[in-house]
């Protein structure tokens, strides 16, 4: 027998860490439900193609965060550009033209 797992191969006395990202609440109360269900039904109309539901996925976590299923992050930690970047070029895009000057 092998001290060090229970059974099913389970390490006994050794408490889980979640990760940091990737793992959070459930929405029991069904909060975001709304915001859930347009992202999935612009997934669906769009082919999967996941570019063209941005909007409703920032909207989804914006509501995940407001209700405290979440943590607080500014979007662009989840790779959601700025206002003002997205309405034409990034910073990013405009100091590159600048360089190649």
């Amino acid at each position: 027998m092998s001290l060090s797992g229970g059974a099913f191969g389970g390490n006994r006395g050794l408490r889980p860490v979640p990760p940091e990202k990737g793992v959070f609440p459930l929405d029991h109360l069904h909060q975001c439900d709304l915001e859930k269900k347009d992202y999935l039904n612009c997934l669906k109309s769009s082919g999967h193609q996941s570019e063209k539901c941005r909007q409703f996925s920032k909207k989804y976590l914006e509501c995940r965060m407001e209700k405290n299923l979440m943590a607080r992050q500014d979007m662009s930690e989840l790779g959601f550009r700025k206002e003002t970047e997205t309405n034409g070029e990034t910073s990013e895009e405009k100091n590159s033209k600048r360089i190649e000057v």
